[in-house]
């Protein structure tokens, strides 16, 4: 009698819940009723939807569904094809199963739910039940089961914390002047996260242009969402055993950073605006004077004649070549900012060409889209016509022949004046035309494409530096990111280093951020902790903004110049480590700035708002953020052992202290077994350094390696094997450091090498290649430990640091030193 009842229950339950479903406005995928599979492909038809699940690699599996059949579809951002591989597909009447090598996934049947698990079974995300993928009209979303104490990083240029459990951003590229630290959103969309639980991690790609939403358990305790406003479900499901390995495989879909020219690695002096020209030279001279290593020198819109682009102001800049010659000559390149909007103008001939090639913007009635933005009404290329593309990279040849070495792409959201461009301009769309709403947040991509394509082709075979404002995942393919209007104030540095961090987790190594704040004007207390810190970011960019204060290095006082001075004679004299560890990105995709969930994933610390501005920059530097106020702050230390940068005191790992701050010093650790290759110091990368490539190597008890790289700085000849590589191995376990053959064609700028060894007790004897060597105990710390710093970089003997030095023949043979 019991279980009869149950029985009519449930009948009633389940015929209550369809009457629901057939009257609700959200339709979801419903029960499968049909599956074909074609090698690595799945197809399945439900109720009301069709999917296509697709493995890309034994650790990539793509899921695509939409109400109407799966048409060929296209993205800007996925650049690679799936990969052949071995797949067990199997299914019965409850549920199909899919095995690689890596993961399993599962798809019930009634009604569609998929899980993702490891090979043992261990549930890495799934659907959660009941809910999975729907659509409210046109918009579609699909909820994740929230495991418990699941930590969610990335998506790219987000404000707010490190983990955004709790939180809900939009994807929406916008102009937010002077933002706020928890303004969502701003200026870029990278809709790929990464999700972490229970010694498990994934990452997921959201490719879909439209405005989209992500939700990590904000106004719910139940799931994570993600979702677009049009568009299909079309996502990229990614599985590894180590957050590295999920940023590799990301950047295998999107694409990887390219060499950067060694200049845009130096430091960049800029403003808001810096003109006639007799102020740029000034400016320039000044650096050179003051002895403060300095490589770029950028140009904002006041350089242009009544702010139209691709001119110059004639009274301002009389002779645009002569002066970046004079640049150059002093080892300065010159950058200059430019925006999409091309001003409607009788006569002015970038609006002409623009006209006759016919490459702007449209409304459905075949008229130009007109906004006004900072020379007026303008029109707006259209950068997803590939002839829109070509057209803007021909007007950038002549900056080229103008000595021109980068540009600065501004407004490209796009912004226009009321910031509500409307739903109706259309878009080329490579062919297939496509309203505002679904290019919006490619519109920078394609720009910062075309530019990088285009000031490519007109430089014979330099590297075009490309900065930009906005874009979309795959953004590194083409540009450095620098983070927009901030604010000179504490929290917003802070921030800064969140959001490079944040984008490094999402495939962008190259970023920065206006050092010392874009509006308002820092203390000086604030300037010295922003340049400290700038020096440990990918980009070193100074930048403030008009009718504020001046923010050169020489304006806050003698003692921030000797502070400033001496983080960038460091940041030059580290160089060598730098490029190498952009070498390393365009191999792997490994940020430059690495967020401690990278290579201490599952250390709760990490994520604990007391210490999650902590980060590496590269794999050996540990940088304590702190702001330019506050003289106490706590440190936590992750496993392992750690090198105070300016004494070479060990501090043990997995404990946390509390810190008397100076704001002479940036704290900086140097973590176990690092290998830091460093050169002379320079005051330009276009000053060529002594001949001796100094090896920095930290004893410790874990094995590392560190793949040195050089080549010529500028062009692209690196691609055809004219570069300098060889990887340098410490080996605690068999106490050797080893110097492999050299790979690559060119030839290393670097005869000799010192090698430098940090923390090995005063008895080691060293063998070089077996014979016993001569040793030298100096003092070699990479900074100076005192307040009033020697502007020449170079180090004073400080008690307490065991250093011994080898002086050895920069041969391309094996090297190998014992001990």
């Amino acid at each position: 009698m019991k279980l009869n009842r149950r029985i009519a229950i449930a009948v009633v339950f389940t015929a209550c819940a369809q009457l629901l479903s057939a009257q609700s406005p959200i339709k979801q995928a419903g029960k499968v009723t049909a599956v074909t599979v074609n090698n690595q492909d799945i197809d399945v038809t439900t109720e009301n939807a069709f999917i296509k699940l697709t493995v890309y690699s034994p650790n990539i599996i793509r899921v695509r569904m939409d109400k109407q059949k799966l048409t060929a579809d296209f993205s800007y951002a996925v650049i690679s094809e799936p990969i052949k591989t071995r797949v067990d597909i199997t299914q019965n009447n409850d549920e199909i199963n899919l095995t690689t090598d890596s993961l399993k996934v599962n798809i019930r049947k009634n009604p569609y739910l998929i899980t993702f698990s490891t090979l043992a079974g261990e549930v890495i995300n799934q659907d959660e039940p009941g809910l999975t993928t729907s659509w409210v009209n046109e918009s579609v979303t699909t909820y994740k089961h929230m495991q418990d104490n699941e930590h969610f990083i990335g998506l790219g240029e987000k404000t707010g914390p490190l983990d955004r459990k709790g939180n809900a951003y939009t994807h929406w590229n916008s102009d937010t002047y002077a933002y706020t630290t928890g303004q969502d959103p701003i200026y870029s969309t990278i809709p790929f996260y990464i999700g972490v639980h229970h010694n498990v991690q994934y990452g997921i790609f959201f490719d879909n242009t439209w405005q989209s939403d992500f939700n990590f358990g904000a106004s719910n305790n139940r799931f994570a969402s993600f979702g677009a406003k049009g568009g299909e479900m079309n996502y990229y499901f990614i599985y590894n055993s180590h957050v590295a390995d999920i940023i590799r495989s990301y950047t295998s879909l999107t694409g990887r950073v390219k060499m950067p020219p060694m200049w845009s690695l130096g430091y960049q002096q800029n403003r808001y605006s810096y003109y006639p020209e007799a102020e740029v030279m000034r400016i320039a001279e000044t650096l050179r004077e003051k002895k403060i290593p300095a490589d770029g020198i950028t140009l904002d819109i006041h350089y242009m004649d009544k702010y139209k682009v691709f001119t110059w102001d004639a009274n301002r800049f009389p002779d645009p070549a002569a002066m970046t010659k004079k640049l150059n000559s002093l080892g300065f390149k010159v950058t200059l900012i430019v925006d999409p909007g091309i001003k409607e103008e009788k006569g002015y001939g970038v609006y002409e060409r623009g006209l006759k090639e016919d490459i702007f913007a449209k409304y459905p009635d075949g008229t130009n889209y007109t906004g006004q933005v900072w020379p007026g009404w303008c029109n707006f290329p259209d950068f997803t016509n590939p002839k829109g593309r070509a057209w803007w990279g021909s007007e950038l040849k002549k900056y080229a022949a103008e000595g021109v070495s980068g540009i600065w792409n501004d407004m490209n959201e796009f912004s226009t004046w009321g910031q509500k461009a409307p739903d109706n301009i259309l878009f080329n769309y490579e062919g297939k035309i496509a309203s505002h709403p679904q290019i919006h947040n490619v519109y920078g991509l394609e720009m910062i494409r075309a530019s990088y394509e285009g000031f490519k082709a007109a430089r014979d075979n330099k590297r075009p530096f490309i900065l930009t404002r906005s874009g979309y995942a795959g953004l590194q393919r083409y540009a450095a990111i620098w983070t927009g209007d901030n604010r000179a104030e504490n929290d917003h540095m802070l921030l800064g280093v969140r959001l490079m961090n944040s984008l490094g987790l999402s495939g962008v190594p190259f970023a920065g951020m206006d050092i010392g704040g874009f509006t308002g004007g820092a203390s000086p207390s604030l300037y010295a902790r922003w340049m400290q810190i700038g020096a440990f970011n990918p980009y070193m960019r100074n930048h403030s903004g008009i009718n504020s204060k001046a923010s050169e290095p020489w304006a806050y006082g003698e003692e921030v110049l000797e502070i400033t001075r001496n983080y960038i004679n460091l940041r030059y004299r580290l160089l060598p480590y730098l490029y190498s560890s952009f070498y390393d990105a365009t191999q792997t995709g490994s940020p430059i700035m690495r967020s401690l969930t990278i290579d201490y994933t599952h250390d709760e610390n990490v994520y604990s708002g007391q210490y999650e501005n902590q980060y590496m920059f590269g794999k050996a530097f540990l940088v304590f953020p702190f702001d330019g106020v506050t003289n106490y702050g706590k440190l936590y230390f992750p496993a392992g052992k750690w090198f105070n940068l300016y004494n070479g005191q060990v501090q043990q790992g997995n404990q946390k202290i509390a810190l008397d701050l100076g704001i002479s010093q940036l704290p900086v650790y140097v973590k176990e077994s690092s290998i830091i290759p460093m050169q002379s110091q320079i005051q330009t990368t276009a000053e060529k350094p002594v001949d001796t490539l100094y090896v920095h190597v930290y004893k410790g008890d874990v094995n590392n390696k560190f793949v040195y790289y050089e080549d010529d700085g500028e062009s692209f000849d690196y691609e055809k094997g004219e570069f300098y590589k060889r990887t340098i191995t410490y080996d605690a376990s068999k106490r050797v450091i080893s110097f492999a053959k050299v790979e690559g064609s060119g030839k290393s700028k670097f005869n000799n090498v010192k090698l430098i060894l940090h923390g090995f007790a005063d008895n080691t004897t060293f063998k070089l290649n077996g014979k016993q060597n001569k040793l030298v105990k100096s003092f070699e710390a990479l900074m100076v430990p005192i307040s009033r710093f020697d502007p020449t970089g170079q180090s004073n003997p400080v008690e307490g640091e065991n250093v011994k030095n080898i002086v050895m023949k920069n041969s391309n043979d094996v090297i190998n030193i014992n001990y």
